[in-house]
């Protein structure tokens, strides 16, 4: 069984393949974009299961999963993703991914989802898919984007603008544009305010 992993993110894309390499019979290779991995692909390799960031540099969103999986010999493609996102992974179940895996799952659980995959299923893991998202009924959340709450969680956190894109696989730059948007929303000045506003309204 031969499985590529693909995402720019160092330690999360090595720890990977060192956890399939160690199961038998599974030959696990990497790529950090996606132009690398579909060189790999359309290479000497074949692969029981590409897994593509939904976030890593060539994707262009789900565009890269359809580049992936038109690729010659490519039927098995799944996209992981830090956003965990249900939109995005119905998006990409309904243009042909064999499973979608949040990267929050414990390592073990990752790994075991690659493998059932590979194998020839499908694989979404149900509490995601079925959660309803944290204030959705708020009134609040209703004049903000997934993203622009998801940001507003980080505020009301304390967290920097590095750690809001990190915990999200976003650019730093991207952060300060959703919090610019979520001033101008909340009719707030600054990240405190906006944080002070969330707890006050009890959204989070």
């Amino acid at each position: 069984m031969r499985i590529l992993i693909a995402d720019d993110h160092d330690l999360l894309r090595d720890a990977l393949v060192a956890f399939l390499e160690q199961e038998d019979n599974i030959e696990a290779h990497a790529a950090k974009d996606l132009p690398s991995a579909c060189a790999l692909i359309d290479g000497d390799w074949t692969y029981d299961l590409v897994l593509l960031d939904y976030n890593m540099p060539g994707m262009n969103g789900l565009e890269g999963l359809k580049v992936a999986g038109e690729l010659s010999g490519v039927h098995r493609v799944a996209l992981m993703s830090g956003e965990a996102n249900r939109d995005i992974a119905e998006q990409a179940l309904d243009m042909g991914a064999v499973g979608f895996i949040p990267k929050t799952l414990p390592a073990k659980s990752l790994v075991n989802a690659i493998k059932f995959m590979a194998m020839g299923e499908k694989y979404a893991p149900l509490d995601f898919m079925t959660a309803e998202p944290e204030g959705a009924d708020h009134p609040l959340s209703q004049s903000l984007t997934g993203r622009e709450f998801q940001v507003l969680k980080g505020l009301t956190e304390g967290k920097s603008n590095k750690e809001i894109a990190r915990d999200l696989d976003l650019s730093e730059p991207t952060v300060k544009l959703h919090i610019k948007t979520l001033y101008r929303k909340l009719d707030v000045a600054n990240r405190t305010q906006a944080a002070l506003l969330a707890r006050d309204q009890g959204v989070f």
